[in-house]
């Protein structure tokens, strides 16, 4: 059977979990904790990062985009590739370099600066951050998902991402000047797909 090494709140692995539901893919789902991470898996992706897919026939899968795109080559039942894919990953793109760049030193600020103590925020990155959230918001004009009327893996690629913004301030990010993202936001995150998939799993052991 495919195993999955996956931590429940990073992004990444809630974008690739999310691809493994609907697809309706069998596996075994290894749940870990960052700081501990099990040689098993590190003999498997050295990396070190999750999510990490290992197929039926023993070949790995060690990035996020790249599981959900596998995933729905084999069963897409919602259609989330039938669209404009180039503007879906474009969109992809833009959030997993510059928007993730600047969550990173917005939410950890103590990680990137000296003067920062731990829980500090960096308003300096979420300004930055929020270019790429108005670009959101100027899509959203057109429709409840990003590209228009449809969920596309647009939409499923980036809300973790922008739940993840959210939470850092959310009494900010609640009354903030978003609220088309706001909505859209939160109508993923209360969507049963995402609850079904965010259940706590035991810690995995080789015990």
């Amino acid at each position: 059977m495919a195993i999955l090494w996956s931590f429940r709140r990073c992004p990444y692995a809630m974008r690739g979990r999310m691809g493994l539901k609907v697809s309706g893919i069998d596996y075994e789902h290894r749940e870990i904790i960052l700081r501990d991470k099990p040689k098993t898996m590190l003999d498997a992706s050295p990396k070190g990062t999750v999510p990490v897919f290992i197929k039926d026939d023993g070949n790995v899968i060690e990035e996020s985009l790249d599981l959900l795109h596998w995933a729905l080559s084999r069963n897409d039942p919602l259609g989330w590739l039938d669209c404009d894919l180039e503007a879906a990953n474009t969109l992809i793109m833009a959030n997993d370099t510059d928007f993730k760049h600047h969550l990173d030193r917005y939410k950890y600020a103590s990680r990137y600066s000296e003067d920062a103590k731990r829980g500090d925020t960096d308003l300096s990155h979420r300004l930055e951050a929020e270019k790429h959230i108005q670009t959101l918001e100027n899509f959203l004009e057109s429709g409840p998902y990003l590209l228009g009327e449809k969920q596309t893996i647009a939409d499923i690629a980036i809300f973790p991402f922008m739940r993840q913004f959210s939470n850092v301030e959310p009494d900010w990010w609640n009354s903030g000047p978003y609220p088309k993202t706001l909505k859209w936001l939160s109508q993923h995150v209360e969507s049963e797909l995402f609850k079904s998939i965010m259940i706590k799993y035991p810690l995995w052991t080789s015990l």
